[in-house]
Parts: structure tokens; C-alpha cells; sequence
């Protein structure tokens, strides 16, 4: 499957890389990065060979540091709120759903949609470079991609909330 916005790749050992690859604008999540990120989750899911996934982004700056509001910043708010329950939820959802350990290499600035992606993984590794926060409040947005809901789950409401209300990083 070709890809134009991230790269994978399964060596002989079943070890499976992603990268977000637009180092150029810290790795933001795009609509074509949503896309191929549903579609090689599933491919990954259809392929037994497959034993740990590894998730990070291209480049030193940035693992993934959130959504490219330039896609969004067009949408009417039927289109944001079909967008939420179809190509932004399920992307998360598919990355939580793969079946075998996913672990985020988290190297740089891992904000908003990044963290969410990093919350859908099994395990975390951060670098000591690594800015983690949920900055959405600073543009009128929450956390839509599941950070109210996993954040909590991972480090106590009363840290998530801190989190959330100051952008946290």
C-alpha cells in the first residue's frame, strides 16, 4: 500500500514501524495522515506476522503536534461534528483496537491529537526532549479525540483536569 504522508514498514521480525512523515509542520495530523493511519492499522490487523507496533514521527521537533488546523478551519459545524463521529474518532479507535502491543516513540512535541494518538497505545516512551500537553483550550477546542475520556484513565481526573484547562505544557 502506498502511502504519501506516513511510512511503514515490517522487518522479518514482526516489528512494525509508523511515522508520521511531515516533519516540516511538526507531524500534524492531516486528513490524508487520518486516512492512511485507518488504513494501515487495518492492514496491520489483517497481518498475522505482525507481533508489536511502534508509532513515532519523522524528525527530532515533533512526534505529532496535533490536528493541522488548516483542514478544519473551513469546516461548518455539521461538517466538524460529522468529522468527530467518522474520520477523527475512528482513527483513534482503530489504533486502540490493533491487536497486538503498540508502543508510542514519543521524540519532541506531543500535543492535542499526537497525545490522543499516544494514549491509544499500550506503552509510551518518551524522550527527555518530549513537550506533552493538550493545547486545544488556547484555540476554543477540547480535547476531541478522546483526551477526556483515556487522560483520566491514564493519570487521575485531577491531573487530566489541570491538563486540559492549561494546555499543560
Amino acid at each position: 500500500m502506498d502511502f504519501t504522508q506516513i511510512t511503514y514498514s515490517r522487518d522479518e521480525k514482526g516489528i512494525a514501524r509508523i511515522t508520521i512523515n511531515r516533519p516540516e509542520v511538526r507531524n500534524v495530523l492531516s486528513l490524508t495522515v487520518r486516512r492512511e493511519l485507518r488504513q494501515v492499522t487495518e492492514e496491520i490487523n489483517r497481518d498475522p506476522a505482525v507481533r508489536v507496533v511502534i508509532i513515532t514521527g519523522a524528525g527530532d521537533k515533533a512526534f505529532i503536534a496535533g490536528a493541522d488546523l488548516s483542514d478544519l478551519k473551513n469546516f461548518t459545524p455539521v461538517q466538524i461534528d460529522e468529522f468527530a463521529d467518522t474520520l477523527g474518532q475512528q482513527m483513534y479507535t482503530n489504533i486502540e483496537s490493533i491487536k497486538v502491543p503498540v508502543i508510542a516513540a514519543i521524540n519532541g512535541f506531543c500535543l492535542g491529537g499526537g497525545l490522543e494518538i499516544a494514549m491509544c497505545c499500550d506503552i509510551r516512551i518518551a524522550s527527555s526532549a518530549a513537550k506533552l500537553g493538550q493545547p486545544e483550550i488556547n484555540v476554543g477546542i477540547f480535547p476531541g479525540g478522546g483526551g477526556t475520556q483515556r487522560l483520566p484513565r491514564l493519570i487521575g481526573w485531577g491531573r487530566a483536569k489541570e491538563l486540559i484547562y492549561t494546555a499543560g505544557w
